[in-house]
């Protein structure tokens, strides 16, 4: 959670489980696929919430499944190929910092005397160029600093 005095932004469950998710496979690339049952259990996420989060992301080309014995997930493309970003827009639809800013928001019938909007669209602006300057490599290689 980002907190500036009243400003709070949370990623939800879905968005850290999807990146949690992400990162192990990445971890795990090289050893095929990966079984539901294993990624759940290393990750202490519930299988039936985490059928959830894999569905948006084989949907969306991030992973691909196989099924039966053997089966499991692995990711599509190289680590370095995903940045955290792509991941969490896709597993939260938005990281807009307030609902204003959101591609698919109406428009504002104050948007042009808003003297806020400015400032929320450069956090925007801030939030969306860290988190896809970060890639799962990158957190691979990383020792907690980045």
């Amino acid at each position: 959670m980002i907190e500036m005095g009243d400003f709070e932004m949370i990623i939800s469950t879905r968005g850290r489980y999807a990146l949690r998710v992400m990162v192990e496979l990445a971890q795990r690339t090289g050893d095929g696929y990966v079984p539901l049952k294993e990624i759940a259990e290393h990750q202490d996420i519930s299988e039936k919430y985490l059928e959830n989060v894999i569905k948006v992301l084989v949907q969306n080309g991030f992973l691909e499944g196989l099924r039966g014995k053997g089966g499991g997930y692995r990711l599509t493309r190289e680590p370095k190929d995903y940045t955290l970003g792509g991941i969490l827009r896709l597993a939260e639809g938005s990281l807009a910092s307030v609902a204003c800013t959101e591609d698919s928001a109406a428009d504002c019938p104050r948007r042009n005397i808003c003297p806020s909007r400015p400032v929320w669209q450069k956090l925007d602006q801030l939030i969306n160029g860290y988190l896809d300057g970060i890639t799962l490599a990158d957190l691979l290689e990383t020792d907690g600093e980045l």
